[in-house]
């Protein structure tokens, strides 16, 4: 956990309140946290289940690897360290959206066990949902597909501390859903987590 450094600092409350938010937004704020190797399907899902929360009224929003990776953690690179403030950061981000009820959409592959277990605290913390999706998806099939050609690099020693080549992914004991896309269509596995949000109560069944 990073260590609070700013001294002189008072946290500001507001004055509306997260029952507030969610009377307005008519929906509970979570993060959706999918998890999983490169190419197993983690920003595909996100996008199509954004685009299926939208039609329904819902305000969603998704935070993607790359995307974060292009702005708030530009100055961030691929060394385990870099990687915990990478997770450290969006657990943070995440909380925020989450807070503010909007169903927010995090897709990262986030290797560790306890980088995601810290972003899972912090929700826990603020008394948020927080539900770790494990995309799972054999090494073969991610690397068959790589669409962004990054498998053929790692495995041509252009990439260093590629996660599953010369990096490792540990995979979530506990995650509150496991989609295997190697076997499931992209409609099944939106459905299986919108089966999983109203399960919780956090969307209205159609």
């Amino acid at each position: 956990m990073a260590e609070q450094v700013a001294t002189n600092i008072t946290w500001h409350d507001g004055t509306v309140t997260r029952d507030e938010r969610k009377a307005v937004l008519k929906q509970k704020g979570c993060t959706v946290w999918f998890t999983g190797l490169s190419g197993s399907g983690k920003s595909t899902i996100a996008v199509a289940l954004e685009q299926v929360l939208f039609q329904r009224g819902h305000v969603a929003y998704r935070l993607d690897g790359d995307n974060i990776r292009m702005g708030l953690n530009k100055n961030l690179g691929f060394s385990a360290e870099d990687r915990a403030e990478n997770i450290r950061r969006i657990g943070e981000v995440c909380k925020l959206f989450a807070d503010s009820c909007v169903i927010t959409l995090s897709s990262f592959i986030s290797p560790y066990r306890e980088d995601r277990d810290q972003a899972r605290s912090l929700h826990a913390d603020g008394d948020i949902d927080f539900i770790e999706c494990y995309v799972e998806c054999p090494l073969e099939v991610a690397e068959e597909r790589d669409p962004k050609g990054l498998y053929k690099k790692a495995r041509a020693g252009e990439i260093k501390g590629f996660t599953g080549i010369d990096d490792p992914y540990e995979e979530p004991e506990s995650a509150e859903l496991v989609i295997n896309t190697a076997e499931c269509s992209l409609e099944e596995s939106v459905q299986a987590v919108l089966d999983c949000l109203e399960a919780r109560g956090l969307l209205k069944a159609d």
